[in-house]
């Protein structure tokens, strides 16, 4: 099998989200997608700490120490973007008008619970911040994350055993061995990492998983 980089699974969010549509990237993996959105689509990005029409990373040496996303990474703001109070990014993620928010996970459950704040390390993120509000308040939730953890559990549980951000929020999985759908009849694998099959899947994390409409058997 041939897993996917980060960076080739940033490049394949970026191809699901349409033209229009206000996105957030979390912080971490996710903030790579800015980086491969088509160019000949207008993708509206916002971040919670009070951007809104954030481009791509800056060039080496072209950063604005002022001008960084809510990772305190260095952004670029395109013609026409914006930065405003706190409070009123927070308005915007709670009132329902980021369109798709991508976000990286420890867990993921079979039912779309999502766990991507704590897990209990003694240098774990103090608090759950904005992934609550993103979780709960945006109309779709993308989750960029690797399927297995480094000593090889499945991050794709049955269910969570790490504090929950969001119940039954996430639709869709990107992870590097492929992309799955959350969905009422059960877990789609929509795209397969080259040389893995849905048994091999199956068999990693000890969950069915059901072939896409069409799908050769």
């Amino acid at each position: 099998m041939i897993k996917l980089t980060r960076d080739q699974i940033a490049a394949r969010v970026a191809q699901d989200i349409p033209e229009g549509a206000y996105v957030n990237l979390g912080i971490g993996a996710p903030t790579k997608v800015a980086n491969y959105l088509p160019a000949d689509r207008e993708i509206i990005l916002q971040s919670e700490n009070g951007l809104l029409g954030m481009g791509p990373a800056p060039a080496k040496g072209e950063e604005d120490e002022d001008l960084i996303n809510a990772g305190k990474q260095p952004v670029t703001l395109l013609t026409g973007g914006a930065f405003f109070h706190h409070g009123d990014s927070f308005a915007m993620m709670r009132g329902g008008h980021i369109d798709i928010c991508v976000l990286g996970a420890f867990q993921v459950s079979a039912k779309g619970d999502l766990a991507n704040w704590h897990t209990g390390e003694a240098d774990a993120i103090p608090a759950v911040g904005g992934a609550m509000d993103l979780a709960i308040g945006a109309k779709k939730v993308f989750v960029m994350m690797d399927l297995l953890t480094k000593t090889g559990e499945s991050k794709l549980v049955p269910q969570c055993t790490y504090p929950l951000t969001g119940i039954a929020c996430v639709d869709r999985i990107y992870s590097d061995h492929g992309v799955i759908d959350i969905t009422e009849d059960g877990l789609v694998a929509v795209e397969l990492a080259e040389g893995l099959t849905l048994d091999a899947l199956s068999n990693l994390t000890g969950l069915a998983f059901i072939a896409p409409p069409g799908a050769s058997a």
